[in-house]
Protein backbone atom coordinates (compact mmCIF):
# COMPACT_ATOMS: atom_id res chain seq x y z
CA UNK A 1 0.00 0.00 0.00
CA UNK A 2 2.93 2.03 -0.23
CA UNK A 3 2.91 5.39 -2.31
CA UNK A 4 5.12 5.58 -5.12
CA UNK A 5 7.12 8.54 -5.81
CA UNK A 6 4.41 9.74 -8.05
CA UNK A 7 2.32 9.43 -5.32
CA UNK A 8 -0.11 6.69 -6.23
CA UNK A 9 -1.07 3.54 -5.18
CA UNK A 10 1.44 0.95 -5.53
CA UNK A 11 -0.24 -2.47 -7.04
CA UNK A 12 -1.51 -3.99 -9.53
CA UNK A 13 -3.73 -2.78 -12.27
CA UNK A 14 -7.57 -3.23 -12.21
CA UNK A 15 -7.59 -6.90 -13.90
CA UNK A 16 -10.79 -8.72 -16.02
CA UNK A 17 -9.29 -7.86 -19.45
CA UNK A 18 -10.79 -5.15 -21.65
CA UNK A 19 -13.86 -6.17 -22.96
CA UNK A 20 -16.66 -3.11 -22.76
CA UNK A 21 -16.80 -1.59 -26.51
CA UNK A 22 -17.33 1.95 -26.75
CA UNK A 23 -20.97 1.60 -27.54
CA UNK A 24 -21.72 -0.39 -24.20
CA UNK A 25 -19.37 2.87 -22.75
CA UNK A 26 -21.46 5.48 -23.46
CA UNK A 27 -25.03 3.10 -22.55
CA UNK A 28 -23.40 3.27 -19.35
CA UNK A 29 -22.81 7.17 -19.22
CA UNK A 30 -26.60 7.64 -20.79
CA UNK A 31 -28.06 5.54 -18.77
CA UNK A 32 -26.22 7.10 -15.76
CA UNK A 33 -27.01 10.34 -16.16
CA UNK A 34 -30.60 10.17 -16.77
CA UNK A 35 -32.60 9.57 -14.23
CA UNK A 36 -35.79 11.23 -12.51
CA UNK A 37 -34.29 14.81 -12.00
CA UNK A 38 -34.92 16.22 -15.67
CA UNK A 39 -39.02 15.00 -15.38
CA UNK A 40 -39.22 16.44 -12.05
CA UNK A 41 -37.20 19.87 -11.95
CA UNK A 42 -38.89 22.05 -14.90
CA UNK A 43 -42.29 22.98 -12.50
CA UNK A 44 -39.67 24.72 -9.94
CA UNK A 45 -37.63 26.29 -12.28
CA UNK A 46 -40.74 28.31 -14.60
CA UNK A 47 -41.99 29.35 -10.72
CA UNK A 48 -39.06 31.91 -10.64
CA UNK A 49 -38.49 31.57 -14.71
CA UNK A 50 -41.32 31.80 -16.81
CA UNK A 51 -39.48 32.01 -20.23
CA UNK A 52 -39.21 29.11 -22.84
CA UNK A 53 -35.80 30.44 -24.14
CA UNK A 54 -34.58 30.93 -20.70
CA UNK A 55 -35.41 27.15 -19.45
CA UNK A 56 -33.63 25.60 -22.57
CA UNK A 57 -30.62 27.92 -22.15
CA UNK A 58 -30.45 26.65 -18.90
CA UNK A 59 -30.78 23.01 -19.66
CA UNK A 60 -27.44 24.31 -22.42
CA UNK A 61 -25.15 25.56 -20.25
CA UNK A 62 -25.62 22.75 -17.76
CA UNK A 63 -24.59 20.10 -20.91
CA UNK A 64 -21.65 22.67 -21.85
CA UNK A 65 -20.36 23.12 -18.08
CA UNK A 66 -21.15 18.68 -17.62
CA UNK A 67 -18.75 18.88 -21.15
CA UNK A 68 -16.18 21.08 -19.74
CA UNK A 69 -15.99 18.33 -16.75
CA UNK A 70 -15.95 15.70 -19.31
CA UNK A 71 -12.91 17.29 -21.41
CA UNK A 72 -11.04 17.09 -17.82
CA UNK A 73 -11.66 13.64 -16.92
CA UNK A 74 -10.40 12.66 -20.52
CA UNK A 75 -7.37 13.85 -20.17
CA UNK A 76 -7.15 11.93 -16.67
CA UNK A 77 -8.66 8.76 -17.70
CA UNK A 78 -5.86 8.62 -20.77
CA UNK A 79 -3.46 9.45 -18.62
CA UNK A 80 -3.91 6.95 -15.69
CA UNK A 81 -6.30 4.06 -17.21
CA UNK A 82 -7.17 2.49 -14.29
CA UNK A 83 -10.91 1.82 -13.33
CA UNK A 84 -12.29 3.77 -10.00
CA UNK A 85 -12.64 7.16 -11.07
CA UNK A 86 -11.71 10.05 -8.31
CA UNK A 87 -10.35 7.28 -6.50
CA UNK A 88 -7.42 6.78 -9.00
CA UNK A 89 -7.21 10.16 -10.20
CA UNK A 90 -6.91 12.13 -6.98
CA UNK A 91 -4.35 9.67 -5.50
CA UNK A 92 -2.43 10.18 -8.75
CA UNK A 93 -2.39 14.12 -8.73
CA UNK A 94 -2.39 14.55 -4.90
CA UNK A 95 -1.94 11.74 -2.34
CA UNK A 96 -3.17 8.45 -2.25
CA UNK A 97 -5.09 9.36 1.18
CA UNK A 98 -6.95 11.99 -0.80
CA UNK A 99 -7.86 9.22 -3.68
CA UNK A 100 -8.62 6.96 -0.38
CA UNK A 101 -10.92 9.51 1.06
CA UNK A 102 -13.04 9.78 -2.11
CA UNK A 103 -13.14 6.02 -2.88
CA UNK A 104 -14.28 5.56 0.88
CA UNK A 105 -16.77 7.59 0.11
CA UNK A 106 -17.77 6.43 -3.68
CA UNK A 107 -17.16 2.70 -2.33
CA UNK A 108 -19.89 2.66 0.67
CA UNK A 109 -22.55 5.05 0.14
CA UNK A 110 -22.20 7.09 -3.08
CA UNK A 111 -23.35 4.63 -5.47
CA UNK A 112 -25.73 2.82 -3.00
CA UNK A 113 -27.29 5.69 -1.80
CA UNK A 114 -28.29 6.74 -5.27
CA UNK A 115 -29.02 3.07 -5.96
CA UNK A 116 -31.43 3.26 -3.49
CA UNK A 117 -33.16 6.21 -4.67
CA UNK A 118 -33.33 5.23 -8.40
CA UNK A 119 -34.95 2.02 -6.79
CA UNK A 120 -37.34 3.50 -4.76
CA UNK A 121 -38.18 6.21 -7.56
CA UNK A 122 -38.70 2.75 -10.07
CA UNK A 123 -41.31 1.40 -6.91
CA UNK A 124 -43.52 5.15 -7.11
CA UNK A 125 -43.28 5.13 -11.19
CA UNK A 126 -43.74 0.95 -11.30
CA UNK A 127 -47.17 1.33 -10.11
CA UNK A 128 -48.09 2.32 -13.57
CA UNK A 129 -47.33 -0.43 -14.88
CA UNK A 130 -48.18 -3.51 -11.50
CA UNK A 131 -50.63 -0.80 -9.90
CA UNK A 132 -51.34 -4.08 -7.17
CA UNK A 133 -47.17 -4.03 -6.34
CA UNK A 134 -45.97 -2.73 -2.88
CA UNK A 135 -43.23 0.41 -3.92
CA UNK A 136 -40.83 -1.01 -1.56
CA UNK A 137 -40.87 -4.83 -2.89
CA UNK A 138 -40.79 -3.76 -6.57
CA UNK A 139 -37.53 -1.19 -5.79
CA UNK A 140 -36.10 -4.00 -3.65
CA UNK A 141 -37.10 -6.96 -6.72
CA UNK A 142 -35.19 -4.39 -9.27
CA UNK A 143 -31.85 -4.17 -7.17
CA UNK A 144 -31.45 -7.69 -6.85
CA UNK A 145 -32.28 -8.68 -10.47
CA UNK A 146 -29.70 -6.21 -11.68
CA UNK A 147 -27.40 -7.27 -9.34
CA UNK A 148 -27.75 -10.55 -10.49
CA UNK A 149 -27.03 -9.77 -13.87
CA UNK A 150 -23.99 -8.22 -12.69
CA UNK A 151 -22.92 -11.19 -11.21
CA UNK A 152 -23.13 -13.06 -14.34
CA UNK A 153 -20.12 -11.49 -15.56
CA UNK A 154 -19.32 -8.27 -17.50
CA UNK A 155 -20.35 -9.76 -21.08
CA UNK A 156 -23.83 -10.64 -19.96
CA UNK A 157 -23.70 -6.90 -17.69
CA UNK A 158 -22.86 -5.14 -21.52
CA UNK A 159 -25.69 -6.63 -23.16
CA UNK A 160 -28.29 -5.47 -20.90
CA UNK A 161 -26.56 -2.30 -20.31
CA UNK A 162 -26.70 -1.60 -23.67
CA UNK A 163 -30.52 -2.85 -24.35
CA UNK A 164 -31.84 -1.45 -21.32
CA UNK A 165 -30.09 1.60 -22.60
CA UNK A 166 -31.25 2.06 -25.88
CA UNK A 167 -34.69 0.93 -24.83
CA UNK A 168 -34.76 4.31 -22.55
CA UNK A 169 -33.46 6.45 -25.14
CA UNK A 170 -36.32 5.20 -27.83
CA UNK A 171 -38.96 5.25 -25.28
CA UNK A 172 -37.74 9.25 -24.82
CA UNK A 173 -37.52 9.88 -28.44
CA UNK A 174 -41.02 8.37 -29.35
CA UNK A 175 -42.23 10.65 -26.09
CA UNK A 176 -40.65 13.78 -27.73
CA UNK A 177 -42.41 12.92 -30.93
CA UNK A 178 -45.64 12.61 -29.56
CA UNK A 179 -45.26 15.63 -27.83
CA UNK A 180 -44.38 17.57 -30.94
CA UNK A 181 -46.55 16.00 -33.15
CA UNK A 182 -49.92 15.33 -31.64
CA UNK A 183 -49.72 18.00 -28.67
CA UNK A 184 -51.46 20.92 -28.60
CA UNK A 185 -49.34 23.63 -28.80
CA UNK A 186 -48.99 26.33 -26.02
CA UNK A 187 -48.11 30.20 -26.35
CA UNK A 188 -44.79 29.61 -24.80
CA UNK A 189 -42.39 31.23 -26.66
CA UNK A 190 -38.14 29.64 -27.49
CA UNK A 191 -37.57 32.86 -29.35
CA UNK A 192 -35.11 35.41 -27.17
CA UNK A 193 -37.15 38.24 -25.90
CA UNK A 194 -36.22 41.33 -23.49
CA UNK A 195 -36.88 40.29 -21.07
CA UNK A 196 -34.97 37.26 -21.28
CA UNK A 197 -31.62 39.14 -20.29
CA UNK A 198 -33.37 39.87 -17.08
CA UNK A 199 -34.08 36.22 -16.48
CA UNK A 200 -30.76 34.62 -17.07
CA UNK A 201 -28.54 37.39 -14.67
CA UNK A 202 -31.00 36.62 -11.68
CA UNK A 203 -30.36 34.31 -9.17
CA UNK A 204 -33.19 32.15 -9.22
CA UNK A 205 -31.18 31.38 -12.89
CA UNK A 206 -28.06 30.50 -10.85
CA UNK A 207 -29.42 28.52 -8.21
CA UNK A 208 -31.26 26.44 -10.55
CA UNK A 209 -28.31 25.46 -12.68
CA UNK A 210 -27.04 24.08 -9.38
CA UNK A 211 -30.12 21.40 -9.55
CA UNK A 212 -29.76 20.94 -13.59
CA UNK A 213 -25.90 20.20 -12.81
CA UNK A 214 -26.98 17.44 -10.31
CA UNK A 215 -29.61 16.05 -13.34
CA UNK A 216 -25.88 15.93 -15.89
CA UNK A 217 -24.41 14.04 -12.95
CA UNK A 218 -23.17 10.83 -14.17
CA UNK A 219 -21.36 12.40 -17.00
CA UNK A 220 -18.01 10.41 -15.72
CA UNK A 221 -19.43 7.36 -15.60
CA UNK A 222 -17.16 5.78 -17.69
CA UNK A 223 -13.90 6.68 -15.62
CA UNK A 224 -14.82 4.14 -13.07
CA UNK A 225 -15.22 1.01 -15.55
CA UNK A 226 -11.66 2.56 -17.63
CA UNK A 227 -9.87 -0.83 -16.66
CA UNK A 228 -12.46 -2.81 -18.60
CA UNK A 229 -12.95 -0.65 -21.65
CA UNK A 230 -11.07 -1.34 -24.84
CA UNK A 231 -8.26 0.88 -26.07
CA UNK A 232 -9.34 3.07 -22.57
CA UNK A 233 -6.92 6.10 -24.04
CA UNK A 234 -9.00 6.83 -26.75
CA UNK A 235 -12.56 5.41 -26.18
CA UNK A 236 -13.39 6.62 -22.53
CA UNK A 237 -12.98 10.17 -23.62
CA UNK A 238 -14.93 9.71 -26.76
CA UNK A 239 -17.99 7.84 -24.30
CA UNK A 240 -18.10 10.40 -22.28
CA UNK A 241 -18.11 13.03 -25.20
CA UNK A 242 -20.85 11.22 -27.26
CA UNK A 243 -22.77 10.51 -24.08
CA UNK A 244 -22.81 13.46 -22.74
CA UNK A 245 -23.88 15.29 -26.05
CA UNK A 246 -26.88 12.99 -26.61
CA UNK A 247 -28.26 13.54 -22.46
CA UNK A 248 -27.28 17.42 -23.48
CA UNK A 249 -29.93 17.15 -26.58
CA UNK A 250 -32.76 14.80 -25.18
CA UNK A 251 -32.87 17.07 -21.74
CA UNK A 252 -33.03 20.22 -23.99
CA UNK A 253 -35.83 18.45 -26.02
CA UNK A 254 -37.83 17.28 -23.23
CA UNK A 255 -37.92 20.39 -21.73
CA UNK A 256 -39.06 22.14 -24.76
CA UNK A 257 -41.85 19.27 -25.27
CA UNK A 258 -42.80 20.09 -21.84
CA UNK A 259 -42.92 23.33 -22.53
CA UNK A 260 -44.93 23.17 -25.44
CA UNK A 261 -47.31 21.00 -24.14
CA UNK A 262 -48.61 22.21 -20.99
CA UNK A 263 -48.98 25.96 -19.64
CA UNK A 264 -46.21 27.55 -18.00
CA UNK A 265 -48.75 27.99 -14.74
CA UNK A 266 -49.92 23.98 -14.66
CA UNK A 267 -46.03 23.10 -14.68
CA UNK A 268 -44.76 26.19 -12.24
CA UNK A 269 -44.47 24.48 -8.44
CA UNK A 270 -45.14 20.81 -9.63
CA UNK A 271 -43.16 18.16 -9.15
CA UNK A 272 -44.80 15.74 -11.68
CA UNK A 273 -43.87 17.72 -14.39
CA UNK A 274 -43.58 14.65 -16.98
CA UNK A 275 -47.23 13.42 -15.71
CA UNK A 276 -48.80 16.76 -16.53
CA UNK A 277 -47.21 17.24 -20.25
CA UNK A 278 -48.24 13.71 -20.57
CA UNK A 279 -51.94 13.95 -19.80
CA UNK A 280 -51.92 17.05 -21.98
CA UNK A 281 -50.17 14.80 -25.21
CA UNK A 282 -51.83 11.26 -24.49
CA UNK A 283 -55.23 12.42 -22.20
CA UNK A 284 -56.39 10.35 -19.45
CA UNK A 285 -53.79 7.83 -19.61
CA UNK A 286 -50.92 10.40 -20.15
CA UNK A 287 -49.84 9.98 -16.40
CA UNK A 288 -49.68 6.12 -16.84
CA UNK A 289 -47.95 5.76 -19.95
CA UNK A 290 -45.09 8.53 -18.86
CA UNK A 291 -44.96 6.89 -15.38
CA UNK A 292 -44.25 3.37 -17.24
CA UNK A 293 -41.48 5.45 -19.60
CA UNK A 294 -39.58 6.20 -16.50
CA UNK A 295 -39.99 3.00 -14.52
CA UNK A 296 -38.43 1.36 -17.82
CA UNK A 297 -35.76 3.97 -17.69
CA UNK A 298 -34.76 3.53 -14.35
CA UNK A 299 -33.82 -0.17 -14.28
CA UNK A 300 -30.75 1.22 -17.03
CA UNK A 301 -29.90 3.78 -14.67
CA UNK A 302 -30.13 0.97 -11.43
CA UNK A 303 -27.52 -1.09 -13.87
CA UNK A 304 -25.00 1.56 -14.80
CA UNK A 305 -24.24 2.64 -11.24
CA UNK A 306 -24.44 -0.80 -9.77
CA UNK A 307 -22.01 -2.19 -12.42
CA UNK A 308 -19.25 1.19 -11.92
CA UNK A 309 -20.37 1.54 -8.28
CA UNK A 310 -18.16 -1.64 -7.41
CA UNK A 311 -15.98 -1.36 -9.32
CA UNK A 312 -14.12 1.63 -7.14
CA UNK A 313 -13.99 -0.98 -3.61
CA UNK A 314 -12.79 -3.65 -6.57
CA UNK A 315 -9.73 -1.23 -7.48
CA UNK A 316 -8.96 -0.51 -3.38
CA UNK A 317 -9.09 -4.21 -3.08
CA UNK A 318 -6.35 -4.07 -5.10
CA UNK A 319 -4.27 -2.08 -3.46
CA UNK A 320 -5.23 -2.59 0.32
CA UNK A 321 -4.55 -5.82 1.83
CA UNK A 322 -7.49 -5.54 4.52
CA UNK A 323 -10.02 -5.16 1.30
CA UNK A 324 -8.06 -7.36 -0.96
CA UNK A 325 -11.12 -10.10 -0.86
CA UNK A 326 -13.38 -7.14 -2.66
CA UNK A 327 -11.08 -7.54 -5.50
CA UNK A 328 -11.36 -11.04 -6.53
CA UNK A 329 -13.10 -11.36 -9.53
CA UNK A 330 -15.63 -14.32 -10.50
CA UNK A 331 -15.18 -16.09 -14.01
CA UNK A 332 -16.92 -14.19 -15.95
CA UNK A 333 -14.94 -10.95 -14.80
CA UNK A 334 -17.26 -9.33 -12.30
CA UNK A 335 -15.82 -8.22 -8.49
CA UNK A 336 -18.46 -10.62 -7.19
CA UNK A 337 -18.11 -9.63 -3.22
CA UNK A 338 -17.84 -5.65 -4.39
CA UNK A 339 -20.95 -5.80 -5.77
CA UNK A 340 -22.66 -8.24 -3.34
CA UNK A 341 -21.39 -5.27 -0.77
CA UNK A 342 -23.52 -2.72 -2.31
CA UNK A 343 -26.18 -4.07 -2.64
CA UNK A 344 -26.11 -4.96 1.13
CA UNK A 345 -25.82 -1.46 1.56
CA UNK A 346 -28.65 -0.54 -0.72
CA UNK A 347 -30.90 -3.13 -0.11
CA UNK A 348 -30.56 -1.78 3.95
CA UNK A 349 -31.08 2.09 2.86
CA UNK A 350 -33.73 0.85 1.27
CA UNK A 351 -35.36 -0.81 4.12
CA UNK A 352 -34.41 1.68 6.45
CA UNK A 353 -35.28 4.16 3.99
CA UNK A 354 -31.84 6.35 5.21
CA UNK A 355 -30.65 6.61 1.54
CA UNK A 356 -32.63 10.43 1.54
CA UNK A 357 -30.66 11.55 4.72
CA UNK A 358 -26.89 9.79 3.16
CA UNK A 359 -27.51 11.61 -0.41
CA UNK A 360 -28.17 15.20 1.43
CA UNK A 361 -25.01 14.30 3.30
CA UNK A 362 -22.67 13.43 0.54
CA UNK A 363 -23.44 16.27 -2.56
CA UNK A 364 -20.82 18.30 -1.00
CA UNK A 365 -18.55 15.69 -0.58
CA UNK A 366 -19.13 14.43 -4.34
CA UNK A 367 -18.57 18.13 -5.69
CA UNK A 368 -15.28 18.74 -3.39
CA UNK A 369 -13.80 15.16 -4.88
CA UNK A 370 -15.37 16.48 -9.01
CA UNK A 371 -13.96 19.70 -7.89
CA UNK A 372 -9.79 18.59 -7.13
CA UNK A 373 -10.28 16.02 -9.80
CA UNK A 374 -10.59 19.26 -12.37
CA UNK A 375 -8.18 21.29 -10.69
CA UNK A 376 -5.87 17.98 -10.86
CA UNK A 377 -5.59 18.48 -14.29
CA UNK A 378 -3.85 22.10 -14.41
CA UNK A 379 -2.05 20.89 -11.14
CA UNK A 380 -0.32 17.81 -13.24
CA UNK A 381 -0.21 20.36 -16.62
CA UNK A 382 2.17 22.27 -13.72
CA UNK A 383 3.98 20.11 -12.07
CA UNK A 384 4.51 16.85 -14.47
CA UNK A 385 4.49 18.82 -18.15
CA UNK A 386 6.33 15.58 -19.89
CA UNK A 387 3.96 13.23 -18.22
CA UNK A 388 2.75 11.13 -21.39
CA UNK A 389 -1.17 12.32 -22.52
CA UNK A 390 -2.66 10.16 -24.97
CA UNK A 391 -5.19 12.80 -24.84
CA UNK A 392 -5.75 16.57 -24.21
CA UNK A 393 -8.20 18.16 -22.15
CA UNK A 394 -10.08 20.58 -25.05
CA UNK A 395 -9.98 24.12 -24.63
CA UNK A 396 -7.47 24.00 -21.53
CA UNK A 397 -7.12 25.78 -19.54
CA UNK A 398 -10.83 27.46 -20.42
CA UNK A 399 -13.27 24.81 -19.96
CA UNK A 400 -11.20 23.30 -16.22
CA UNK A 401 -12.04 26.79 -15.00
CA UNK A 402 -15.68 27.02 -16.18
CA UNK A 403 -15.88 23.58 -14.36
CA UNK A 404 -14.51 24.68 -11.38
CA UNK A 405 -16.02 28.42 -11.23
CA UNK A 406 -19.66 26.32 -11.34
CA UNK A 407 -18.33 24.05 -8.66
CA UNK A 408 -17.61 26.06 -6.79
CA UNK A 409 -20.59 28.07 -6.90
CA UNK A 410 -22.34 24.59 -6.19
CA UNK A 411 -20.23 24.07 -2.94
CA UNK A 412 -20.83 27.57 -1.50
CA UNK A 413 -24.63 27.15 -2.25
CA UNK A 414 -24.49 24.19 -0.25
CA UNK A 415 -22.47 25.77 2.34
CA UNK A 416 -24.80 28.35 2.36
CA UNK A 417 -28.38 26.67 2.63
CA UNK A 418 -27.10 23.43 4.00
CA UNK A 419 -24.13 23.61 6.05
CA UNK A 420 -25.05 21.26 8.80
CA UNK A 421 -25.59 18.53 5.98
CA UNK A 422 -22.34 19.91 4.49
CA UNK A 423 -20.39 20.04 7.26
CA UNK A 424 -21.63 16.04 7.89
CA UNK A 425 -20.44 15.50 4.40
CA UNK A 426 -17.16 16.49 5.20
CA UNK A 427 -17.28 14.59 8.28
CA UNK A 428 -17.90 11.47 6.28
CA UNK A 429 -14.91 12.37 4.27
CA UNK A 430 -12.91 12.90 7.70
CA UNK A 431 -13.29 9.11 8.68
CA UNK A 432 -12.27 8.11 5.63
CA UNK A 433 -8.69 9.94 6.46
CA UNK A 434 -8.94 7.97 10.23
CA UNK A 435 -9.79 4.67 8.02
CA UNK A 436 -6.96 5.48 5.86
CA UNK A 437 -4.44 6.18 8.54
CA UNK A 438 -5.36 2.60 10.23
CA UNK A 439 -4.96 0.81 7.23
CA UNK A 440 -1.59 2.06 6.28
CA UNK A 441 -0.36 1.74 9.96
CA UNK A 442 -1.45 -1.97 9.79
CA UNK A 443 -0.10 -2.79 6.51
CA UNK A 444 3.57 -0.86 7.96
CA UNK A 445 3.22 -3.52 10.47
CA UNK A 446 2.88 -6.51 8.40
CA UNK A 447 5.79 -5.30 5.90
CA UNK A 448 7.85 -4.58 9.20
CA UNK A 449 6.89 -8.47 10.39
CA UNK A 450 7.43 -9.92 6.97
CA UNK A 451 10.74 -8.09 6.89
CA UNK A 452 11.69 -8.93 10.60
CA UNK A 453 10.97 -12.69 9.34
CA UNK A 454 13.84 -13.07 6.32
Amino acid sequence: MAASETGTWSGPLSGGGSTVSVLVAVAIVVADMVGVGVFTSLGFQVKDIPSGFSILLLWTVGGIVALCGVFSYGELGAMFPRSSGEYNFLGRAYHPAFGFVAGWVSATVGFAAPVALAAMAFGEYGKSVFPDAPPLALAVGVVWLVSLVQLAGIRHSSTFQLVATVLKVVLIVAFLACGFVIGTAQPTSFAPQAADFTHIVSAPFAISLVFVMYSFSGWNAATYIIGEVRLPERNVPRAMLIGTLIVLVLYVALNAVFLHTAPIDRLAGQLDVARISGSYIFGEFGGRIVGAMICFGLISSISAMMWIGPRVMMTMGEDIPVLRLFARRSTGGAPAYAILFQLTVASLMLFTRSFEAVLEFIQFSLLFCSFFTVLGVIKLRITHPDLPRPYRAWGYPVTPLVFLLVTGFMMYYLLKEQPLRSFLGLLIMSSGLLIYAVFRKRTDQVAAAALGSE
